[in-house]
């Protein structure tokens, strides 16, 4: 956006901060509509379905009245008692400072931060990941109660990490697909409220029975809260070259589209019923993403989805400002409007909408459609259900934020997350008698709750190197560099001096949000500025060899710290949260066995020769492109995709699973079946055209052994592998995982479930999933075990 819209846009979010702010201090609890003498309109009759109720109130609203809430601060309209809104709040992994909607000026100071979602994926846990939206939903619920938030959040971000130097990546769970879509289904339904395991009657993660919410005939589920998936769609670049996010046009082939970056926002909408959709600022194949009907159009006929559209944050302004994509903002906010965007993040269509509507552009119906959405979504979260005081979620408050669970909480997600890449000669765990002083060195040690990008205000401050004082009697600290950008050596000699003095040394080196983050890229993947040199400065004067620690969401090129035996352990916390120096403090002192996996692949500098704007999953080698990610990547790496290590060592061995699977065709129509027939000759069938691709799922079983004499969790991994030469078939990709507990020299079974229609299928060029016939290999660490699909 231009530098003028940037400035108007935090004018106007200073006011209605100021505002907020405001009314916290003379009036914290929120205001409802359908409070007397308001009461009695038909929107307010709970009675009636939410469909009429909404037509109802859409039919009281003028045009300048129904424009007002195309923006995502809603203005009052005191004639029908609405009071305002605002739609912004963040909750990435933990109540974020970036909404408007959030203050923590009020009753409710700080919210448990959260591991940032690279880490928390990098458990391989579905149960923790749900486990985690629910409490950040409590502690939302119980700041929206108290005036301090909104009820409709902007997270979790689900885009693909396609690229290592994404400055965005660290919020994302990852590189594959099937991962990310597991998340976002765990995170959403965890945080709506949507949990199938409560209605059965189960606990939830933070150890309250949760009521089940009411249905109403077909106006879906109530909810608690309301879940966002973003960015709607092929976004991974903030600033790379002359590319923005705000101009750059991603080029995307069919084939990447549906098995890359669709697959996630397909189950978020279809499994986790997410009840919001952003749409990106980029473009994609030469449409704004916010303006592209066909693309949300397919959202909602092909998905089912029914909940509201929001454009990211004035990316309606950037279809005309940047894109040029229109000749006038009164293009833009029309065509944004009609190709399904429901809501402005911004003033934009606030401005325009008027002066389109007067042109004929834009009709009322158009308004009255994109107000159905909103309004439909605001009434399943009982905002015009009056006074919500004897509310099932009303009880919330001040006791339900940073309790003692919630923190655990993110004590054992930090655990179950950082990743033990390199332990030469079993150096750790370290032996806690043995250490009478630990050096801990690095600009990021003595950072307070590092908790990456769309953090709030932690409950307690605690740096990295905090969490060791518990543990030791005598640590000794020093920065050795001014910043992470590690520009000068004049704090090297301070570093060394205590280095010399310590029994063992921690150096803590890696990125934080100066070298990666929204709006800003990398361009390098090795330590920035004079880190290496600082690592291996302390490591030739050290003792004994050091620990490497590195923070940081992107992978980092350490490949010299792999290479060198004077640097025993490397492990990687990301951004930890604020119980993350007690977890690694716990795992070097051999309190907690890692069990982390890496959620993307850790590249060698040599990637960097790729264009960042280079869309492309796949490997081209005429061209001499390498593809990208473990599923196409043909180049050499530092750690691949689920690398991690133990301080034990796990044996698995698979049980049972089929070795033979017979898939019949559709036959409702003849004439798709006779060329599903066809195809099948040639050793492969479209998806679609499997009858009940349900009743072909299997289950693979496993034993797990931990051989060792330490409690450990292993993260169970299994991949498939098409035997036949198809060109575009991923290399291998992941269809099923789990976490398990095993403790020493024990063993433990479980079950992992495999669609064959969804997980052993790819995209072929014009974007169908086929199924491969004939063998696929399935492999579990070294094992392989071979499944023959036939008709």
């Amino acid at each position: 956006m231009t530098k003028n819209n940037h400035f108007l846009l935090l004018i106007i979010r200073l006011n209605i901060l100021g505002f907020c702010v405001h009314l916290t201090k003379s009036n914290p609890q929120p205001q409802f509509p359908c409070q007397p003498p308001h009461h009695k309109y038909t929107f307010c009759n709970k009675n009636l379905p939410i469909s009429t109720r909404v037509q109802s109130l859409i039919s009281l609203l003028t045009i300048d009245e129904k424009i007002l809430h195309l923006s995502d601060n809603t203005t009052s309209i005191p004639r029908l008692g609405l009071p305002a809104y605002e739609w912004w709040s963040e909750s990435l992994h933990g109540i974020a400072t970036n909404g408007p909607a959030v203050n923590f000026n009020g009753q409710i100071k700080g919210a448990t931060s959260f591991p940032q979602v690279i880490l928390t994926a990098a458990a391989f846990n579905r149960t923790l990941w749900h486990s985690i939206a629910t409490a950040i939903a409590v502690e939302a619920r119980a700041m929206y109660n108290l005036g301090q938030a909104g009820l409709t959040f902007w997270a979790p971000n689900i885009n693909i990490l396609r690229d290592p130097r994404w400055g965005r990546g660290q919020e994302t769970p990852g590189e594959d697909p099937m991962v990310v879509s597991a998340y976002a289904i765990e995170y959403v339904t965890g945080f709506q409220g949507l949990n199938p395991k409560a209605k059965k009657g189960n606990r939830n993660g933070y150890g309250k029975k949760r009521r089940v919410l009411k249905e109403d005939d077909n106006d879906g589920e109530r909810l608690m809260l309301s879940a966002c998936c973003k960015h709607f769609t092929a976004y991974d670049l903030e600033k790379w070259g002359d590319a923005t996010r705000y101009d750059f046009n991603a080029v995307v082939t069919k084939q990447d589209m549906e098995d890359t970056f669709q697959a996630p926002f397909r189950s978020c909408i279809q499994q986790g019923k997410a009840s919001c959709l952003m749409c990106s600022y980029n473009s994609v194949n030469g449409v704004p993403a916010c303006a592209d009907k066909e693309l949300l159009d397919k959202v909602r006929t092909d998905w089912g989805f029914d909940g509201y559209i929001t454009s990211d944050c004035d990316a309606v302004a950037t279809i005309y400002e940047n894109q040029k994509y229109t000749k006038t903002p009164e293009d833009a906010v029309a065509v944004a409007l009609k190709a399904g965007t429901n809501i402005n993040c911004g003033t934009y269509m606030l401005r325009h909408m008027k002066s389109a509507f007067q042109q004929g552009s834009v009709l009322e119906e158009d308004l009255d459609r994109a107000l159905q959405y909103l309004f439909s979504v605001q009434f399943r979260l009982g905002l015009f259900d009056g006074n919500p005081a004897d509310g099932q979620f009303a009880n919330f408050g001040v006791q339900d934020v940073c309790t003692s669970n919630h923190l655990n909480l993110a004590l054992d997600a930090a655990r179950q997350g950082i990743v033990l890449l390199k332990n030469d000669q079993k150096f750790l765990p370290l032996d806690k008698t043995s250490v009478s002083t630990l050096a801990i060195v690095g600009p990021m040690a003595n950072v307070s709750s590092p908790g990456g990008t769309y953090s709030g205000v932690p409950c307690k401050l605690k740096s990295i190197r905090e969490g060791f004082h518990r543990h030791i009697n005598r640590t000794l600290y020093a920065a050795g560099c001014l910043d992470v950008g590690c520009n000068s050596t004049a704090g090297f000699q301070d570093a060394i001096s205590i280095v010399k003095e310590a029994d063992y040394v921690i150096v803590v080196a890696g990125l934080d949000l100066s070298e990666e983050t929204e709006d800003h890229d990398r361009y390098s993947l090795l330590l920035p500025g004079q880190q290496t040199n600082l690592v291996t400065t302390l490591a030739a004067a050290s003792k004994k060899p050091i620990i490497l620690v590195l923070t940081g969401g992107g992978p980092v090129d350490v490949s010299f710290a792999e290479k060198d035996p004077r640097i025993a352990s490397i492990l990687w916390v990301a951004y930890p949260g604020e119980t993350g120096g007690k977890a690694l403090s716990e795992i070097i002192f051999g309190y907690r066995n890692p069990g982390g996996k890496l959620p993307m692949t850790w590249y060698l500098e040599s990637f960097t020769k790729v264009p960042m704007t280079d869309m492309n999953m796949r490997a081209d080698p005429a061209n001499g492109y390498p593809g990208r990610t473990y599923r196409f990547y043909t180049g050499n790496v530092l750690y691949g995709f689920g690398h991690g290590l133990s301080y034990t060592s796990f044996s698995s061995q698979l049980l049972s699973a089929p070795s033979r699977l017979s898939l019949s065709l559709a036959k409702s129509n003849r004439k798709r079946s006779i060329l599903a027939k066809r195809r099948s000759r040639f050793g492969y069938i479209h998806v679609d055209e499997v009858e009940s691709c349900h009743s072909s799922k299997f289950f693979v079983h496993i034993s797990v052994t931990n051989d060792g004499g330490r409690d450990g969790s292993h993260v169970l991994m299994l991949f498939s592998r098409v035997l036949q030469n198809f060109q575009g078939a991923p290399q291998k990709q992941l269809v099923g995982f789990d976490r398990v507990h095993v403790p020493a020299n024990k063993s433990v079974e479980t079950s992992l479930l495999v669609d064959p229609c969804e997980l052993l299928s790819f995209a072929n060029d014009q974007g169908n999933r086929i199924l491969a016939l004939g063998e696929h290999t399935l492999i579990l660490d070294d094992i392989e075990h071979v499944v023959s699909i036939e008709m």
